[in-house]
């Protein structure tokens, strides 16, 4: 028979020189058991980042930024040509998206909160561009996800005159038509409120500084 090592014989009960079996089992089982408690636990960080969008990232840089919108004008999904001129006046969210893009897929119910949220008022609203998709798809899409905005069929200049790389992408145009950031990735209904929450009160103190009126920045956009 082996003889116990001296640490296990010290760590024995006294009288016993047998090492605690028993001690050993329980010791592994607990170990075995918080590591399943950690896998599962990733388990589940993995499947929330995989369902969910992809963390906003403002480009505040793009070259696009601070400048006048590009004309964005086309026909859409339901037939009615679309033209971003038409809008002047309201914070407009345009997002480039398509169908088979999970984080699209994953945002699309937070742009249906967004745009519900100022339906009654006008003051921001959306505007999706298809990017690289079949439009039979992308009705069918709007039918089982809901979304009232207009969905402009895009024939791949949108996407490079708003210099689109990838999407989802969303660009914030500002009531005088002025691009106001990049939204990379997936987005937020509360971010973009808060984003354009944002923007309002730098613009407000910008307009008190110069005392100037809400409207003498306006620029060519009419409703």
């Amino acid at each position: 028979e082996i003889a116990p090592s001296d640490d296990v014989a010290a760590s024995a009960p006294k009288g016993s020189l047998e090492p605690d079996r028993h001690g050993s089992r329980v010791a592994r089982r607990g170990a075995a058991g918080a590591g399943l408690v950690v896998i599962l636990l990733l388990g589940v960080l993995v499947w929330g980042v995989a369902k969910g969008p992809r963390s906003t990232r403002v480009t505040l840089r793009s070259a696009l930024d601070g400048k006048p919108a590009p004309a964005l004008v086309g026909k859409t999904l339901a037939g009615p040509r679309f033209d971003l001129n038409r809008f002047g006046g309201s914070w407009v969210v345009v997002n480039f998206f398509a169908t088979w893009c999970p984080p699209c897929i994953a945002e699309h119910s937070e742009l249906v909160t967004f745009s519900q949220r100022h339906a009654a008022v006008g003051d921001r609203l959306v505007v999706s561009v298809v990017f690289d998709d079949v439009p039979s798809l992308v009705s069918d899409f709007f039918d089982r996800k809901g979304g009232s905005w207009p969905v402009l069929l895009d024939d791949g200049d949108a996407a490079v005159n708003w210099a689109v790389t990838a999407v989802p992408e969303s660009i914030l145009v500002d009531p005088n038509g002025v691009v106001r950031g990049k939204i990379k990735g997936g987005i937020r209904a509360d971010q973009l409120d808060r984003l354009i929450d944002e923007a309002e009160v730098s613009d407000d103190a910008a307009r008190a500084g110069r005392g100037t009126s809400p409207n003498s920045g306006a620029s060519k956009l009419t409703r």
